[in-house]
C-alpha cells in the first residue's frame, strides 16, 4: 500500500509540473477522429509551396505573429467585422503575406471533406508551418495536437507583443523574456529570417539619406547598401517591393543567415544588433560556425512556441471556417 501510494504521488507530481495546457496534446490526436490528417495538410502545403515559393516563408512568419501574441489560438487567421477589427488588421500584420493564410484555408477546406467539424485552424497552421520548414531544408520537429481555435481577435490588443524591424535588443529580449523565452532561444527564432522577404519601406531609413554624414548605416557592407539602394529605387511608387532577408541563400533554410551579419549582409537593423550585442553575438557566431547545432535548437524553440498559450477543451471551439468564428 505504502509502494503504491509512493508511486501514485510521484506520478502525480510529474503531471502537474507538465503545463496543463501542453499536457493534453498528442502527436497521434487525429489517428481516429481524423486519420488522413496528416497527409492531406502534407499534400496541400506541398502543392501550394510549388506554385508559389513564398508559401514556407510566409506561413512560418503568419505562426510567428499568432503564437507570440497571445498564443497558437489561430486568432490572426480571423478577419474583421464592423463590429471588431481583428488581429490580421492591426498596423504590424497589414503586410503578412496572402499564401500564408490561403494555405490554411486550402488545407481546412480538405479536411472539412474529409472530416468536418473535427481539426482546428491552429493545429492546421502548426503542421503546415513544421512540413514548409522541412521542404525548405530546415529541420523535422514534433508538433503535438489538440488545440482548440481561440474566440477573441483583437487589432487592439497587439501592439508591443511581437518584434519590429527597428527595435534595439534590449526591446527585443523583453518582448520574448515576458512570453517566456530566453535569450538564446530568441537568436534561435530569427533565424527564420534564412528565407522569405521583407519590404523594402521596413529599412528605407537605413539605406537612403540615414545621417547628414552618411548616406545608410555603416552596419551594411558598402556594396550591399548599394545592391540594396537600387533595388528599392521605386519603392515610394510600389510600396510592394521586397528584398530577400538571406541575398546569400534565401530559397533554402539553413544558417547562412547568421553567416551573413558579420559580413554586414544583415537586412534589418534587428539583424546588425544580434551581432552586435554582447548578449546575442555569441549565439550568433555559434549558429554561424555549426548548423546542426543551429537546427537543434531552432527545433527545440518551435516546439516551445507551437505550445505557447495554447487553448484546448472547452476553453476554445473548432471553427468551420478559419476566418470566422463559429
Amino acid at each position: 500500500m505504502v509502494a503504491f501510494l509512493i508511486v501514485f504521488l510521484t506520478s502525480l507530481l510529474t503531471l502537474t509540473t507538465l503545463p496543463a495546457a501542453e499536457s493534453r496534446l498528442y502527436s497521434n490526436y487525429y489517428r481516429k477522429s481524423c486519420p488522413r490528417f496528416n497527409q492531406i495538410v502534407q499534400d496541400t502545403v506541398t502543392n501550394k509551396q510549388i506554385t508559389s515559393p513564398t508559401t514556407a516563408a510566409a506561413t512560418l512568419r503568419l505562426f510567428f505573429h499568432d503564437c507570440l501574441h497571445n498564443g497558437c489560438d489561430a486568432s490572426i487567421l480571423v478577419s474583421s467585422t464592423p463590429f471588431n477589427k481583428a488581429e490580421r488588421d492591426a498596423d504590424i500584420n497589414l503586410s503578412l503575406p496572402g499564401d500564408a493564410f490561403d494555405v490554411v484555408v486550402r488545407a481546412k477546406t480538405a479536411l472539412e471533406l474529409a472530416c468536418p467539424n473535427t481539426v482546428s485552424c491552429a493545429d492546421i497552421l502548426a503542421v503546415a508551418t513544421r512540413d514548409l520548414v522541412t521542404m525548405m531544408g530546415g529541420p523535422y520537429y514534433n508538433v503535438p495536437l489538440g488545440r482548440r481555435d481561440g474566440r477573441v481577435s483583437k487589432a487592439s490588443a497587439v501592439e508591443g507583443t511581437l518584434p519590429r524591424p527597428a527595435m534595439p535588443v534590449s526591446q527585443l529580449i523583453q518582448v520574448f523574456g515576458s512570453r517566456g523565452f530566453s535569450v538564446q532561444e530568441m537568436v534561435a527564432l530569427s533565424g527564420a529570417h534564412t528565407i522569405g522577404f521583407t519590404h523594402c519601406s521596413e529599412f528605407s531609413s537605413a539605406i537612403y539619406n540615414y545621417s547628414k554624414s552618411e548616406q545608410y548605416d555603416p552596419q551594411y557592407n558598402p556594396r550591399f547598401a548599394a545592391g540594396l539602394q537600387q533595388a528599392c529605387a521605386d519603392y515610394h511608387k510600389n510600396p510592394t517591393m521586397s528584398v530577400f532577408n538571406d541575398v546569400m541563400t534565401p530559397n533554402k533554410f539553413d544558417n547562412v543567415y547568421f553567416q551573413n551579419l558579420p559580413k554586414g549582409l544583415g537586412l534589418l537593423k534587428s539583424d546588425h544588433a544580434l551581432f552586435n550585442d554582447p548578449r546575442t553575438r555569441p549565439f550568433v557566431e555559434l549558429y554561424a560556425k555549426d548548423q546542426n547545432t543551429f537546427f537543434q535548437a531552432f527545433a527545440r524553440a518551435m516546439e516551445k512556441l507551437g505550445v505557447h498559450g495554447i487553448q484546448t477543451g472547452r476553453r476554445g471551439e473548432i471553427r468551420h471556417r478559419c476566418d470566422e468564428f463559429n
